[in-house]
């Protein structure tokens, strides 16, 4: 009996071992090589053709040499919930991966009323992507009646005409939406929040004059800001932009104001330590390529590899700023 059960144990002990050789054997396997039990596949939470997706199938193809086969899977719906899910739930071994965004593990925790997963639990980070810098526009022709040429223009406008301006956004809760709501808070304004179905048709309302200024990404604004249809005040990262090097950033004027919109890659929680190294490395390498930093500058995207204790301590971080801001938004998802 006592043979019996310690060759039930070692069988145990053998099939454990075999099944970690057989999931890092499918990140061991180059494409040039022989050919691999199963390909990766990246999950994107968000529909095909937008900058998410765009960096996403750059990178599938940049690393297909170190990792074999990587297919691009778009799952969007739920504001990114449903797709961020499907990672959360796949097979812990290095063949699902998903992208983390500011709304999916930042903004949605504290916006919908249920989550169907813990985004401070159920990922192991691999590395950053992007960073995306966000803008503050103006209508150009209401900038100038109302000779609004900076934010402290801005400011100085609202606080004398309380209640006069408003501002668009892709709706509650969104970046837009969340990024004015700290604007208001620390230039101690008020400015009316008017939500649409979406970026575009917020932008379109801009254009339009139906309303006085917005948060939108500069990869969206850039064009009508070359042309003269929205005036730049400011930038919302905490650096300026090598895209717009003459427009100065909000936190010039208000200290300490900061929104980026970023993205990057997670897969499940219970990935092996080995696995979530050798997905950083290939990545990473992708990432500091000069074809990715080329093409992703296209998008005003500033590519940002890091290493996965970096990209877990971003959205940590993130976490916290926005929970403050969605609360004291009033902003919910049901």
């Amino acid at each position: 009996m006592q043979n019996e059960g310690m060759n039930t144990s070692l069988f145990k002990l053998t099939s454990l071992v075999a099944l970690s050789a057989l999931s890092a054997s499918l990140l061991m396997t180059p494409a040039s090589g022989s050919a691999q039990s199963k390909p990766i596949r990246i999950i994107v939470p968000y529909g095909p053709g937008g900058p998410i997706d765009v960096t996403a199938r750059l990178l599938a193809e940049r690393v297909k040499d170190s990792l074999g086969t990587v297919i691009i899977e778009n799952r969007p719906g739920g504001g990114g919930n449903i797709g961020v899910d499907a990672v959360a739930k796949s097979t812990p071994d290095g063949t699902t991966i998903g992208i983390a965004a500011v709304a999916t593990h930042a903004i949605n925790p504290w916006l919908y009323n249920k989550m169907p997963f813990d985004a401070a639990k159920d990922f192991a980070p691999i590395t950053q992507m992007v960073r995306v810098p966000n803008v503050l526009v103006l209508n150009a022709d209401t900038a100038s009646r109302l000779s609004i040429n900076s934010v402290a223009d801005l400011i100085k406008y609202a606080k004398a005409n309380p209640g006069k301006l408003n501002y668009g956004s892709g709706g509650n809760g969104s970046g837009g939406h969340l990024a004015g709501e700290m604007f208001k808070a620390q230039s101690g304004i008020f400015a009316v929040h008017i939500p649409y179905n979406g970026g575009n048709p917020a932008q379109l309302a801009l254009l339009s004059g139906q309303v006085d200024f917005n948060f939108d990404n500069l990869a969206t604004a850039s064009a009508n800001i070359k042309s003269g249809k929205l005036k730049a005040l400011a930038v919302t990262t905490a650096q300026r932009s090598a895209v717009l090097p003459d427009v100065p950033t909000v936190a010039e004027t208000l200290n300490g104001f900061a929104v980026d919109t970023w993205w990057g890659l997670v897969v499940p929680a219970a990935t092996p330590k080995d696995i979530v190294a050798k997905l950083n490395q290939a990545f990473v390498a992708a990432l500091n390529s000069p074809e990715a930093k080329s093409r992703f500058a296209t998008l005003m995207a500033e590519p940002v590899p890091t290493t996965p204790e970096q990209f877990g301590a971003l959205m940590d971080a993130e976490r916290t700023k926005y929970e403050k801001v969605v609360k004291a938004s009033g902003a919910k998802v049901d």
